[in-house]
């Protein structure tokens, strides 16, 4: 097979972070720290991703002076919907919605409003044009991820493709693979699996045995979510596969570094926006909808291809790391105001 032929680092990426300017006074309701409440309300909770993201929520919502309730219904939509009551019974000013299904949050979200709650929703759509989506431009996580395989392995190869239906950053990534795949039909999908069960790593590993078994000739794996790479790894890894496959994941965090370094890994490429700062971006959004200003209906924060080849050669071995090296990873200039304190860096 053609082995990896991974991009390096364009010299723009490693361009100083500009400074940024000074905090102005704080608009109302933000004049009285500790008298704005917000809630987020999570759907997924598992893994390095969703830790960071919850990082960078806290971080965000202490630079501002808010109270911050953090409701966890670890994958149970009827709970998560339930718990979005429970924001309003609290009286929050503001709720942050973190993934889930559309069919359980969109009624819970449009009672958030009616309720005179401002809210923002990330990675789930809820149907509701009062609720700005906030998101990682799934489909060039996806996107950016498959030309990697391109550039690495050409347009004719065979994949094995990681995905569960129905939760909206996948549903966006998969767009990108039905599209990659039909424009170059020398690209085969030799099998399909997935599930969100917990452990994912593990649930996601004991189905990938099965299919490498079944499929020796697959290739290229696309697990466009870490979790999903981690257990793709572990399989490979015990069939002592991984001078054969190459895999292709999206989100990125220290332990995922630390896969993707290991000697001969087989997890060569990732697409990723810093959880963290996704998760200051949410709370921002949802600040400037409380301070009365205009926010658009889709707040992007752009991704990053980062590649084995590029953590290996500048010795990244952290997400601080990371940051320091791509300053583009480190912070997002989306949904900034002036009065807007950020955390520290």
């Amino acid at each position: 097979m053609m082995r990896r032929t991974l991009l390096r680092l364009s010299g723009a990426a490693l361009a100083v972070l500009p400074a940024l300017p000074a905090a102005a006074e704080m608009p109302a309701p933000f004049d009285a720290p500790g008298e704005v409440k917000i809630a987020l309300v999570r759907y997924l909770s598992t893994g390095d991703f969703f830790q960071s993201y919850l990082a960078g929520v806290e971080a965000q919502s202490e630079a501002l002076g808010l109270d911050l309730r953090v409701l966890d219904s670890r994958q149970d939509a009827a709970l998560q919907a339930d718990m979005v009551d429970q924001a309003i019974a609290l009286g929050v000013d503001g709720i942050i919605i973190q993934h889930g299904l559309t069919e359980s949050m969109k009624e819970a979200a449009q009672r958030a409003v009616e309720a005179g709650i401002e809210v923002v929703a990330f990675d789930v759509d809820v149907e509701n044009d009062a609720i700005p989506q906030i998101e990682q431009s799934d489909y060039l996580l996806g996107k950016l991820a498959l030309d990697q395989a391109m550039a690495d392995h050409g347009d004719a190869f065979t994949a094995g493709y990681v995905y569960v239906p129905g939760i909206a950053p996948l549903d966006r990534r998969d767009v990108a693979w039905k599209e990659v795949k039909e424009a170059n039909p020398g690209i085969t999908e030799a099998a399909q699996f997935g599930t969100l069960d917990n452990p994912i790593a593990n649930s996601v590993a004991n189905q990938a045995r099965s299919v490498l078994q079944a499929n020796p000739t697959i290739e290229v794996m696309f697990a466009p979510y870490d979790e999903f790479a981690k257990g793709v790894k572990i399989a490979v890894d015990e069939a002592g596969l991984s001078q054969d496959i190459d895999i292709y994941s999206a989100d990125i965090s220290t332990a995922d570094i630390a896969a993707m370094r290991e000697p001969d890994s087989a997890w060569v490429a990732t697409v990723a926006t810093n959880p963290a700062v996704v998760g200051e971006v949410s709370v921002r959004t949802l600040a400037m909808m409380l301070a009365g200003e205009e926010v658009e209906a889709s707040v992007v924060v752009p991704p990053t291809l980062i590649t084995q080849s590029l953590l290996n050669e500048e010795d990244i071995k952290n997400i601080e790391e990371l940051g320091a090296k791509m300053p583009q990873f480190r912070h997002a200039d989306v949904s900034m105001t002036d009065w807007m304190p950020l955390p520290p860096r």
